[in-house]
């Protein structure tokens, strides 16, 4: 089984390195990019099938070290 955690900045919370990048592309000439936040993404390969126990197991683990939750939001998606 394959899944998919994105971890994103809070609203509210400055993002300089998304920031950086809009500026960036602006410079290469994207001029309709209005704002960029960026994020992390970990696509995880799992063992075993049962889908409960997987997205719990994830959660847990992005609780405890994919994210930083006093700033940040994760969402996690089953994806095989």
């Amino acid at each position: 089984m394959k899944a998919r955690v994105t971890v994103t900045l809070k609203t509210g919370i400055l993002d300089p390195q998304g920031k950086a990048i809009e500026g960036a592309l602006k410079s290469l000439g994207v001029d309709c990019v209005a704002s960029v936040r960026q994020g992390k993404v970990f696509d995880i390969e799992l063992a075993g099938a049962d889908k409960a126990k997987a997205e719990a197991a994830l959660k847990d683990a992005a609780d405890k070290l994919l994210a930083n939750t006093v700033i940040e939001n994760y969402r996690v998606e089953l994806i095989g």
